[in-house]
């Protein structure tokens, strides 16, 4: 799954010890991995009786938004037992019973908490195979988890389409099951719905038949072909007025579904499933074995990105669909890695699963990473892996904050599970195999990963078992290594100190463990696989350093290089000879060593390591810099600065220092593209337009109000690369009237992608007037339930004042939150809060009766706390170097 993450910006708490006890339990790991083992799999569902497949009939009424349905479930009994306990949530259970005529009837008992429904028979279950019959009944909601309703305009009036999205634990929303990965099983699902409505699920239909009509609408009964052994929340229904178009690629028939009138603009999601899909196909060793593979656009209420579902993906519309004439470079890029996500997923995750949630990491890390391989394999020019520097850096942000946890997070409770689908899953998982590759050779990789998922496939896995595939193709200490980076939290930082001995440059490498604000953080090693090299010489070594090591290369005099490539999931600080001759030799520097030179900088000032000077005489080197990826990361780090001088008088000089050094980059950009120039071009373009907006360039705010009146009267003066950009500094500076232009051209806008761009805008908008109405936005459902959290956390990012966005949210909380999936009400207000730098906002999150009302809140109350701790630090201790450093130019 692609869920929608946010960045941070906000930060000392007094009551950030009151949670260190909390943070310690959740950072540690409990356990060493072990290969997978059923009866030893976490859950919470006893596992005497297993399903092994279900038979589900469903009848949705989607004008009265409620269904029924029945069920057979076969079952497999290990233990003698009068009770069987599964999954259910908002279900009304009518009849349960062993199936077949005058079959045992169980009495139903729920336990709300827990979401559970158990069955009591007068007689135990005999050892061996059963058949259990169900009778159901359920709402279909608004939120966007479970089973829902997605309204949307269209020209001829609003449409309904019904919707799933069962990760993680919302396909007991649906239908009673034991909803817990580890409990695989075949399903074959029959549908009754309008006969105008498109019904698309994991598999083609077998067959379809009108039946008598109700109510004089015409009804079709879908039956669909039964599913391999799979989990449940990878079961899927999608109904609507639905137009598809497709394509056939190694075997399998590609579609794309989008409502009607749109589906010819998933052209370009198609042509890239079809060019993934047999890549895929040779990389994994096992071909795709369903018959049909479906991309489903869903317009607006979405709250992830995109959902795995296997055979029958599903994506915001802005994921998956585009317009030529108003969809960026970045968007077009973006659906070919969202795409080639969730397909790698067709086989991570949906051939072979993670056996509990404590290994999501399983999942998600692994797609990542080979998502953006296949997207740096495919399109070699968009310099994929180069740029996956920035994801490596956000990652690298969270696991070296008190907050941060093992990639293979401790899950005790259902409430954690979504903290599991943070940065250190998706992103530290992505780069440690990426290291992981490096290390071991792409063809050993490759070789360990197809064992793995032949050995492995339609069953559970752990960890472990990865490590073991990996270790026996390559012959290397994997589990070793791999251990250390993902049973227990952070970072390492590694110790360059460079010396010329006998005519030999020698470097000796020390080990600690890299924090950020983090005095009491617990000792730890790394089995580091250290790429290393003198620049000048294209050959780097490679060594494996368990607390020290050393490297030699002939001759003296040439600066030494650590994490070569910017391979490495490792912080690097060299002595300050060595440091300068980098520094003198950075622009002969690869792009990748450049931008890792300069990340690592950064890094050290943050950690108290560096001072901020050191940093800044870096930039001073930029003057020719003309790659995307470095100066993305400088900008990055200018806004990051300009946040932490809110309401401080140093602010007016920092911006103009930071125009200072944007201006001549852009004056080699210009505003319009030129013949020929590359598509990293426009990303850098529409960046620097967005950056010097922010530091208040009077001559970009002009030009964007221009090129904005003229867009009002013409779309097509406009490009798209320059309309997210243009749009958001118009609003960032916008009064009453071009406040409320924004927003009507917002309500108005036919496409996902136009409406996200207006309603970003309204969030920057920087007259603390706005909150109110933003606030209103997000609470009367002028966007969808699926992206209000999101826009609000947009909103706290962004404000000239955080604090009154965090005042305006807590106060309307209840009527937002209740539109809100159950995973994101815990997580709404601590991502709020974060953007604070004032303690007090810290202290009164805590104190809310709701953020201590799981773990899975606590945590995240915890990690808000912990953020605005971090950044109240470092405003402390940067601001003062600022100034005295801007006083010096």
């Amino acid at each position: 799954m692609i869920k929608a993450h946010c960045s941070e910006r906000g930060g000392v708490s007094a009551a950030r010890t009151a949670v260190l006890g909390l943070l310690l339990s959740c950072a540690l790991p409990a356990w060493a991995e072990a290969p997978f083992n059923f009866a030893g799999t976490p859950g919470q569902l006893p596992k005497n009786v297993v399903p092994t497949a279900y038979r589900i009939e469903l009848v949705p009424d989607l004008e009265h938004r409620a269904f029924s349905g029945s069920e057979e479930i076969e079952v497999d009994v290990a233990q003698p037992s009068a009770t069987v306990t599964l999954n259910a949530v908002k279900l009304t259970i009518t009849r349960a019973a062993i199936a077949g005529t005058g079959g045992a009837t169980a009495k139903v008992t729920f336990d709300e908490k827990k979401e559970t429904a158990t069955l009591h028979f007068a007689n135990a279950l005999s050892v061996g195979h059963h058949t259990l019959a169900l009778n159901f009944s359920g709402p279909i909601p608004e939120t966007p988890a479970g089973i829902y309703y997605n309204d949307y305009p269209t020209s001829a009036g609003e449409r309904r389409m019904l919707v799933t999205q069962f990760e993680a634990i919302d396909a007991r929303r649906m239908f009673p099951c034991w909803d817990e990965p580890l409990f695989k099983a075949t399903f074959q699902l029959t549908v009754t719905l309008p006969a105008d409505l498109a019904v698309v699920s994991n598999t083609p239909a077998a067959h379809a038949e009108r039946i008598a009509a109700g109510g004089g609408v015409a009804l079709q009964k879908t039956v669909f072909e039964k599913t391999p052994r799979m989990s449940t929340y990878l079961l899927v229904l999608c109904a609507g007025h639905l137009e598809r178009i497709h394509d056939r690629s190694a075997g399998a028939d590609i579609g794309v579904w989008a409502v009607a009138g749109k589906a010819e603009q998933g052209r370009y999601a198609l042509q890239a499933a079809a060019k993934i899909l047999p890549y895929y196909n040779s990389y994994f060793g096992v071909p795709y074995p369903l018959p049909k593979l479906d991309l489903i656009a869903v317009p607006g209420n979405f709250a992830a990105g995109a959902m795995e579902n296997w055979g029958g993906i599903t994506f915001i519309d802005n994921d998956l669909l585009m317009t030529p004439s108003s969809s960026s470079e970045g968007t077009r890029q973006d659906i070919f890695s969202v795409v080639a996500h969730e397909m790698a997923h067709q086989w991570s995750g949906d051939l072979v699963t993670m056996a509990w949630w404590n290994n999501t990491w399983l999942n998600e890390g692994f797609a990542s990473w080979m998502a953006t391989k296949v997207t740096d394999a495919l399109n070699p020019d968009w310099q994929y892996w180069l740029r996956a520097h920035a994801d490596k850096e956000r990652a690298m942000t969270l696991d070296a904050r008190p907050t941060t946890h093992p990639v293979q997070i401790s899950i005790t409770d259902e409430s954690q599970i979504g903290s599991a689908f943070d940065s250190i899953s998706y992103l530290k998982g992505q780069a440690f195999l990426r290291m992981l590759e490096t290390y071991l050779g792409e063809d050993a990789f490759r070789d360990g990963m197809r064992h793995y998922m032949k050995a492995h496939a339609y069953s559970s896995t752990t960890t472990a078992d990865l490590w073991a595939a990996l270790q026996e193709a390559s012959g290397k200490p994997v589990a070793d290594i791999a251990a250390a980076f993902t049973e227990q939290p952070g970072i390492p930082l590694m110790r360059v100190d460079v010396a010329c001995r006998a005519n030999e440059t020698v470097a000796t490498l020390g080990q600690q463990r890299f924090t950020i604000n983090d005095p009491k953080a617990a000792a730890l090693t790394w089995n580091v696989p250290v790429q290393i090299g003198v620049i000048g010489s294209s050959t780097p070594q490679t060594l494996l350093v368990k607390g020290a090591g050393t490297f030699s290369a002939p001759g003296c005099g040439k600066a030494v290089k650590a994490n070569w490539n910017d391979t490495g999931y490792y912080r690097v600080v060299y002595d300050a000879k060595n440091l300068a001759a980098l520094t003198a030799a950075y622009p002969t520097l690869p792009a990748a060593d450049r931008v890792n030179l300069l990340s690592d900088e950064w890094s050290l000032v943050a950690a108290n390591r560096a001072k901020l000077a050191e940093y800044l005489g870096l930039t001073k080197h930029l003057g020719t810099e003309s790659t995307y990826v470095v100066w993305s990361d400088v900008i990055t780090r200018l806004h990051e600065l300009d946040d932490l001088a809110r309401d401080l008088s140093v602010r007016s000089a920092f911006r103009h220092y930071a125009i200072k050094v944007l201006r001549p980059v852009f004056a080699r950009t210009g505003w319009d593209a030129k013949t020929g120039e590359g598509n990293e071009t426009a990303l850098l373009r529409a960046s620097l337009i967005s950056a010097l907006g922010t530091f208040g360039d009077e001559a970009v705010i002009a030009e964007s109000r221009r090129r904005f009146a003229a867009f009002v009267k013409d779309p097509a003066t406009l490009p798209a690369n320059l309309r997210t950009p243009v749009i958001e500094i118009v609003a960032r500076y916008a009064d009453k009237a071009t406040f409320e232009e924004l927003r009507r051209m917002g309500q108005a806008a036919s496409g996902t992608e136009d409406k996200l761009r207006y309603y970003g805008a309204l969030a920057g908008a920087q007259d603390p007037a706005f909150i109110g109405e933003d606030l209103a936005i997000a609470r009367t459902g002028e966007i969808s339930n699926g992206r209000v959290p999101f826009f609000l956390i947009q909103l706290a990012q962004r404000s000239a004042t955080p604090d009154a966005v965090w005042k305006a949210v807590v106060a309307q909380r209840e009527p937002i939150v209740a539109k809100m999936p159950e995973e994101f009400r815990h997580a709404l207000l601590p991502n709020v809060a974060a953007q604070s730098m004032n303690a007090a906002v810290g202290q009164e999150l805590l104190a809310m009766p709701e953020m201590q009302a799981t773990p899975g809140a606590r945590y995240e109350a915890a990690r808000a706390v912990s953020r605005i701790a971090e950044q109240a630090e470092l405003r402390k201790r940067l601001m003062p170097q600022l100034s005295a450093w801007l006083a010096k130019r």
